[in-house]
This record gives C-alpha cells, structure tokens and sequence, in this order.
C-alpha cells in the first residue's frame, strides 16, 4: 500500500514547540523569574453567564426524557441558525438558514472545504499567514501561489493581475497581523474573483474585534460577494468558546460554479464526514447571539482591545512599527534594530522576561517581524508594558 506523500512536504510544527522549549530551558535555569506571556493565542477570560446559564438548561433538558435529544442535523439545529441570520442582518445581510452550517470551530471547515473543490485548482495564499491554510492544501497536493503582504501595503496585498488562481483565502482582520481590510479593498477582491469564476475563502474568527463602523465584518457586506466567496467564522475567540468548540460557514445559494452549487456539495459533505456540534454547545452558541449574550460578550472584548490598546500606546512611545490592535486582538510589529524574529523573541525573554510570537513562524515574509496578543490579563500586560518602555536599542 501506499500512504499520501503529501503529508511529507509538510513542515514541522515548530513554532510553538520550539517557543515552549526555550521558555522552558529558560525557567529551569533562572526559576525565580516571573515570565509573563504575550504570544497566546488563547482566550483568557471565561465564558458569559447567559451562554452558561443557556448550557445549563441544555444540560437539564438532556437529563429528562421528554426533553431529551438524540442525533441532531449534521448542519446544526435551526434554533442557532436563525440566530446567526438574525446577527447578520444587523450587518445588513440578509441570509437563508440553509445557507448556515454550524462547525467545531473555522479552522476545520476551512480544511475541509477542500474537499468540494478538485485537486488542480490553483490556490493563492497571502504571507504571512494562518498556518492551516498552506498545510491543508500542501496535505491535498495543491499547487500554492504566495503573495506578499509587507509593509509598503500594510499587509493587506492586493490582487495583482499578473497572478491568477482559483481558490484565494482572505483574512480580516488578520491572523498574525491584525491589519483589516476596507471595503473599497475587499471590492477588488471580489470583483477579482468574479471576473475568473475563482473562489474567495474568507476567515472572519476576529469580526467582532472591529471597532470602526465603516470597516466590514462580513465579505457579504460587498456586493457580488455572494457569487464568489464562502465565509467562516468561529466562536472561539468571538465569546471565549476555545475549549467549548463552535463556529459557522456560509455557502451562498448564489454561488455556482461548474453549473453546480457550491451549497448543495457542501452540505452533502458534511452529512457524510461530520457529527454535528453537540446540542449543548449549540444551545450556548444560540446565547452569545441573544442581546444579554451579545452585551455580555462586548464587554469581554474590550477587555481584550484594552489590553491592545496599552501594548499599541507603548510601542509608540518606542517608535516602533506596528499594525493592528484598534480593530483586532494582534498586534504586529517590526522588531527594533533589524533584529530577526528568533533574535527579538530571545532579547524580550532573557533581558525583560516577556514571550511573543515570531514573525517567522508565519511565512517568510514574517522574518524580521513579531507577534503580541492582547489575549492575557491586563495586570500582566501593564507589566510586561512596563518592562519594555526600558528596551535599549
């Protein structure tokens, strides 16, 4: 027999592995030290009370055998998709139910996609980047086209007529950068994609870090969008749902390619490879889009851009580059003194005790850049702040 050889293209996962092995060689040598960790990409604060007084009753129901409930539909209880399609047309979207898949969370829907499309379809991928979505392609054998996100464009490329593709994955706002892209920008994209019959993955996990109102936070607030672009989102970082596991996808009916719609192939996939999400998480999921949910959960996220906000205030004062962090729980910035990544990660933690994420785990053009999130108790970012205001460059 014979295995998929894809899977030995991959790289490592060093990244994070790497990370933990130099704070942890670094604990040893010096335990007195107090590390404070800026490079989570996990949710701190805990869930809401409504979504745990939600799951509670959820628990109960399930406990009494009139209210019991068995297999559910593997594209989630009607019940939560009425209420993701209630929170979109406060976005002015207007969505049919059948158009919502609920998931354990975005980052499997946006590997799983792959399976409607064929194999020689040709994908375009910005840099830097989530990592899932070049590993995915690479484990299905797909041909992969970078393009470059720098600071000339904010990191927020563009498309660039000289390359072309049909499958093109979207970020906004960006994991790792933070940077969220206009209206006007994401137009191009669409109009891109229209004019190709291309297809636009577009990854909105952080649309509720989104302050400015006239920034989008759904790619079906452009218009055509619906012809050419599937969006996912997740409840993760949205409503603290890390350890919980739920997120949605959107298939538009309008979105029809090779005389077929792309809705009716993916909801035949997801009938024959996926469970569901459990009916308690989904009833949870159901409270964070209620009012008391949503006020509740806005109120976790400006905790969190609270805490971007210390971090961007103090990069200013350092004259250091950045972006994100208004709109977004990341901020990204350029490492002082043309340092690389690794050289960067390795001052903050000797010299101030202070872990971030390398640019360089994310693409090749995050060399020279780094990481910080905003997902970590304020306490310790004012600390961390702090310690950073006496860097010597």
């Amino acid at each position: 027999m014979n295995i998929n050889r894809n899977y030995l293209n991959l790289k490592d996962s060093y990244l994070f592995s790497l990370i933990a092995k130099k704070v942890n060689e670094y604990k040893a040598e010096n335990p007195e030290k107090e590390i404070i960790r800026l490079g989570i990409g996990d949710v701190t604060l805990p869930l809401v009370p409504a979504v745990v007084d939600a799951m509670h009753n959820a628990v109960s129901e399930m406990g009494n055998a009139r209210t019991f409930r068995g297999y559910g539909e593997e594209q989630g209880y009607d019940f939560l998709r009425r209420a993701i399609c209630d929170y979109y047309a406060k976005k002015g979207v207007d969505l049919n139910e059948n158009e919502v898949f609920i998931s354990d969370g975005a980052k499997s829907d946006l590997g799983n996609i792959l399976d409607i499309f064929d194999i020689n379809n040709k994908v375009i991928i910005p840099d830097p980047v989530y990592p899932v979505y070049v590993d995915t392609n690479i484990m299905a054998g797909r041909e992969i086209t970078f393009i470059n996100g720098n600071i000339q464009n904010d990191f927020l490329p563009l498309p660039d007529e000289t390359v072309e593709g049909d499958i093109v994955y979207i970020c906004s706002p960006n994991n790792p950068t933070g940077a969220v892209y206009t209206k006007e920008q994401l137009k191009l994209w669409v109009n891109w994609a229209l004019e190709r019959d291309a297809v636009i993955l577009f990854d909105s996990a952080y649309e509720i870090f989104i302050q400015d109102s006239d920034l989008p936070s759904s790619i079906y607030q452009i218009p055509g969008a619906k012809k050419c672009a599937i969006e996912f989102c997740s409840l993760s970082k949205t409503a603290g749902f890390t350890g919980t596991r739920c997120g949605y996808t959107i298939v538009p009916h309008e979105l029809i390619r090779d005389n077929t719609p792309l809705n009716k192939l993916w909801l035949r996939r997801q009938t024959t490879k996926f469970n569901g999400v459990p009916y308690i998480v989904q009833r949870g999921a159901e409270a964070v889009f209620s009012e008391k949910g949503l006020m509740q959960v806005k109120e976790n996220i400006s905790y969190y851009l609270e805490n971007a906000r210390i971090m961007t205030e103090t990069l200013k004062e350092l004259d250091i580059w950045f972006t994100g962090g208004r709109n977004s729980p990341y901020i990204w910035l350029k490492c002082p003194n043309n340092m690389s990544s690794w050289e960067f990660f390795d001052v903050l933690l000797k010299d101030y005790n202070v872990v971030g994420t390398p640019g360089a785990g994310f693409g090749e053009n995050g060399e020279g850049f780094f990481r910080l999130s905003a997902f970590g108790n304020k306490d310790d970012v004012i600390k961390a702040m702090d310690r950073l205001r006496n860097m010597q460059f």
